[in-house]
């Protein structure tokens, strides 16, 4: 075998056509090609699926149980592959404890620098801690408590700490201890002998109870100096009141205390600075930094009177209902009229509570009624007491999706962490501090930070790996990002950066890479960045391979794979292989080889627009890093959002404007970021967001049904002799209800397979044989084809078929003219991608009556797209313009850029440094602004003159 390629003969998986492919190892290779044509099926679903099956095999016999459970590629075989790393589009985590910093695992060392070199400060007096003595912390016992105060004096074993305790608990009974308490209840040694060990537990052993008196001062001496000795340097006194409630804790340690003050420090250790742990966690919030509250909005629309269902999600006649009316009566106001003509006073108590008795009747339907008098907790506290004491989890759900959103924890303000970690601070900052700048900062930090000799042999190491992960995530342009910044809130191509930073500070070699567009979000600038990461990567010895549309990712690459002649069932072919510069110095049959040597282009296209004069202005955005900016955004136009990564045009887009207006015109309780108004809604009736999620979250959803040619396609059948014969109508032909489906699979035409910890698999019905339907639904036809045949049919052969049928040759029509010919009908919703979902969407919205007076908004619809992709998704978008809407659109490919009406491009930098308009205008004004989107339009619009 040669070690020197990667070859894989007779692919056959989904769509590829038996072919044979050899990659190069140890170098950048990127497999390219149309939309459809199996780039992602060859390079994630044959060649890292393999790798991750001869990894486990590699492992351990631990691992290779899970063999049995992952899917084997549909392949000849496959020589010369070495374990393989994927790293796609999707999000990191959908925990929201995982951020930036845990992921690249930076935050991981700098909790224990922290622990190792930080230094404690009084988060009451703010001095620095010092260690006292058994002297010292007498003394401060006697200043911080009362004279005959009941101290009960513990010496503190372990704090969240797994294991039964048996050596300890056996240790103290020998010792002569009679006390211990444990997770917070007092026992007698002799009662216990060992503890769960499953479970986190809190021991505290019980030195002595003594009143706080002169003369007994060696006693307290004696027991303080014992809890040093049995608690690890630590002491901890409780002053009781008679019924053996706490009334003040006090903890002391002969490590680290204020000198002013007696402030005793916990142990300083890297979980303190861990909000995953509970040992550092902000209790209230537990680690979170955020947490679900009653919203007081959400439970009234004022605009209604009580009668008239003012209580959202109520009723007009509940229990509930019939008390709000009560007190408003007996507040001398009358319950028919709106909350919102009503004194302040009435929606404040119907809110939040009485603090004396009203009097309430209640009738039943049955005509019984009873009479009672009570207080009335007002409506946030009673959801909040549903939601805290019901164990029904649907109650729960209900309240929290229809009265609760997040709100910043008061205790911690959102910094998930409890106050003594946060005293801690390493020149000054604490360790939030560090994870709120941006990584560019933190990195300017650490390359400055001043230690003294003795430090810096400890920190040494520390320091040197945390400028190494930080250094690799400003190599792939996250610089702008905080290394606190939640993982659920990063884009696809975020997130897919975050790892490949993460595999290039990992330092491993021999490893096949297999990357899924790694460009997803990156303006051109800083597209070199990542080219050198991807060639970083590849130096280490390992193997890159990239799916990849970018015309700088390919032209930088070693080895190229094309595939197609064109997309799904027309792809799926080998049609061009080998190193890069021979794909650009000559190849007929490849179209990516056409673009690439400009003999094919995406010209800038003839326009013809509704001329309107009138604009939508966001006025005070300040969402994230927005500052303060007003943005006039021209109706009728083709808009394009643009700017560096992280220069707010997400932020500006679709956290602040789409919310805003979904808000205004549709009432939702989706809250936008901050900003003061917006005017111009009067020249608008909807606005729709057309992103790249899945069109449907199972196999029952399909391309068919989403766009509704289903419909017309039942109707069709259900109008068939046959049809009428039997007595079927439209709703036999639906796989979704019982009668016409096969029952086996309930007309998802396949089974599905829960694997526990590994993703479900779908294996195909053993009855029907995927066809969805029964024998006797299939018996009827049209023009020799069945309502499963129909199904599987592409766009492109049921266009043909349906020629003569106006209301479904129309629709097909728009499915095939934004390129997606190749899908089949009934193809399921979860093996459609990102990009062929969104063009589904595009496809379901032009075929609808428009009013001309919507705003379209998307977000990187070029991702996944190849140059003939996107020429067909301008000429699109083009149409909705064309009958007098507004396409807003965030992009950073050069391509649709040029061919916007007006540009507003963000920057001048990203994070902190971005959230300002630098540039607004047509092309041509963008070209000559300066800035960095205008130094590549510039060579865009160039070339376009030139050809011309």
């Amino acid at each position: 075998m040669d070690n020197k390629w990667i070859r894989i003969k007779g692919a056959r998986e989904h769509n590829l056509k038996n072919i044979d492919v050899e990659i190069p190892k140890n170098t950048l290779s990127v497999i390219t090609g149309l939309s459809g044509s199996g780039k992602s099926t060859l390079a994630l679903d044959t060649i890292y699926a393999e790798g991750q099956r001869r990894y486990l095999e590699s492992v351990s016999s631990y691992a290779r149980q899970f063999l049995g459970n992952l899917k084997k590629p549909d392949v000849e075989f496959i020589e010369g592959l070495s374990p393989s790393i994927a790293i796609e589009q999707k999000s990191v985590s959908h925990n929201p404890r995982s951020t930036v910093g845990t992921i690249t695992e930076i935050y991981d060392y700098i909790r224990v620098l922290f622990a190792r070199v930080g230094k404690a400060y009084c988060p009451k007096c703010n001095i620095p801690l010092q260690s006292s003595t058994v002297d010292e912390i007498v003394d401060n016992i006697f200043k911080n408590f009362k004279e005959d105060a009941r101290l009960y004096i513990f010496a503190p074993i372990a704090k969240e700490k797994k294991g039964e305790f048996k050596k300890e608990l056996h240790s103290m009974k020998i010792s002569g201890f009679k006390r211990v308490e444990i997770d917070g209840v007092i026992y007698d040694l002799d009662e216990i002998d060992s503890l769960e060990k499953t479970y986190r537990h809190n021991i505290n052993l019980l030195v002595d109870r003594v009143k706080l008196r002169k003369d007994n001062f060696e006693r307290i001496f004696e027991a303080v100096e014992l809890c040093l000795k049995e608690g690890d340097g630590f002491v901890e006194i409780r002053e009781m009141d008679n019924n053996e409630n706490v009334i003040s804790t006090q903890t002391y340690s002969e490590n680290l205390a204020c000198p002013k003050c007696g402030y005793s420090f916990p142990e300083i250790n890297p979980k303190l600075f861990s909000f995953n742990s509970p040992y550092g966690a902000c209790s209230e919030c537990h680690g979170l930094g955020f947490k679900l509250e009653v919203e007081p909005e959400y439970i009234f629309d004022i605009n209604k009177s009580l009668e008239d269902g003012a209580a959202l999600n109520m009723g007009k006649d509940t229990f509930m209902v019939s008390m709000m009316k009560d007190v408003v009566r007996s507040l001398g106001e009358d319950p028919s009229k709106p909350l919102k003509s009503m004194p302040s006073k009435v929606l404040n108590t119907l809110l939040y509570g009485t603090d004396k008795e009203i009097d309430f009747s209640f009738s039943k339907r049955n005509g019984d009624s009873y009479e009672f008098t009570r207080e009335f907790e007002g409506m946030v506290n009673w959801y909040e007491r549903r939601y805290k004491q019901t164990d029904s989890r649907d109650i729960r759900e209900w309240i929290e999706r229809n009265f609760m959103i997040q709100k910043t924890c008061q205790a911690c303000n959102g910094k998930r962490l409890r106050e003594e970690a946060l005293s801690v601070r390493i020149d000054g900052y604490n360790i939030y501090d560090l994870t709120e700048m941006p990584i560019s900062e933190v990195k300017l930090f650490f390359d400055a930070l001043k230690l003294s000799d003795f430090e810096m042999e400890i920190a040494h190491e520390l320091l040197r790996e945390i400028n190494r992960r930080l250094t690799f995530l400003v190599d792939v342009g996250l610089d702008y990002l905080t290394l606190g910044r939640n993982a659920t809130t990063l884009s696809g191509g975020e997130s897919q950066r975050v790892r490949l930073a993460t595999q290039i500070g990992s330092g491993l070699t021999g490893v096949t890479y297999v990357l899924d567009e790694p460009t997803i979000g990156l303006h051109q600038r800083d597209n070199d960045r990542l080219i050198n990461t991807l060639k970083k990567l590849r130096d280490l010895d390992n193997t890159v391979i990239v799916v990849e549309h970018d015309e700088n990712v390919i032209r930088s690459s070693d080895y190229i794979i094309d595939l197609g002649l064109g997309a799904g069932v027309n792809g799926g072919k080998v049609i061009f292989q080998g190193p890069t510069n021979k794909l650009l110095e000559n190849s007929n049959t490849s179209l990516t080889g056409k673009y690439l040597r400009g003999e094919k282009r995406i010209d800038i296209l003839d326009k013809k627009r509704v001329e309107k004069n009138s604009s939508l202005k966001i006025i005070g955005a300040k969402h994230n890093n927005l500052k303060n900016i007003t943005v006039e955004i021209p109706l009728g136009k083709f808009v394009v959002i643009t700017g560096v990564s992280g220069s707010g045009k997400s932020s500006l887009i679709m956290d602040t404007l789409y919310p805003a207006l979904q808000k205004e015109l549709y009432n939702s309780r989706v809250r936008p970021g901050e900003y003061e108004k917006i005017e111009g809604l009067e020249y608008i009736d909807s606005v729709i967001s057309i992103d790249q999620s899945p069109i449907g979250r199972t196999p029952r959803s399909n391309p068919a049904t989403y766009t509704g040619v289903f419909d017309y396609i039942r109707e069709l059948f259900a109008a068939t002799p046959e049809a009428k014969i039997r007595g079927y109508d439209k709703g036999r032909f639906s796989f979704n209800v019982k009668g016409g489906r096969c029952e086996a699979c309930k007309g998802h035409g396949v089974l599905k397979i829960e694997m526990q910890f590994l993703p479900d698999v779908y294996v195909t019905c053993d009855v029907c044989k995927g066809k969805r339907y029964n024998k006797e639904t299939l018996k009827v036809t049209y023009k020799g084809k069945n309502i499963s045949d129909i199904l599987d049919m592409t766009v492109d052969e049921a266009l043909d078929f349906f020629k003569n049928l106006p209301l479904i040759k129309n629709v097909l029509q728009l499915l095939q003219d934004v390129g997606l010919g190749y899908i089949r009908l009934g193809q399921p919703a979860t093996t459609l991608s990102g990009g062929e979902a969104q063009r589904i969407k595009l496809t379901s919205e032009l075929r609808k009556k428009s009013t001309g007076n919507t705003v379209y908004i998307l977000d990187e619809p070029t991702t996944g797209l190849h140059f003939e992709d996107i020429k067909k998704l301008i000429k699109v978008l083009n149409i909705l313009v064309e009958k007098g809407n507004t396409v807003i659109v965030i992009e950073h490919e050069m391509d649709i850029i040029k061919n916007a009406d007006y540009i507003i491009d963000l920057g001048p930098e990203g994070g902190e440094d971005g959230g300002y308009i630098v540039a607004t205008g047509a092309p041509e004004e963008i070209a000559e602004s300066g800035t960095y989107t205008s130094y590549y339009l510039q060579q865009v619009l160039s070339k376009e003159r030139i050809s011309k």
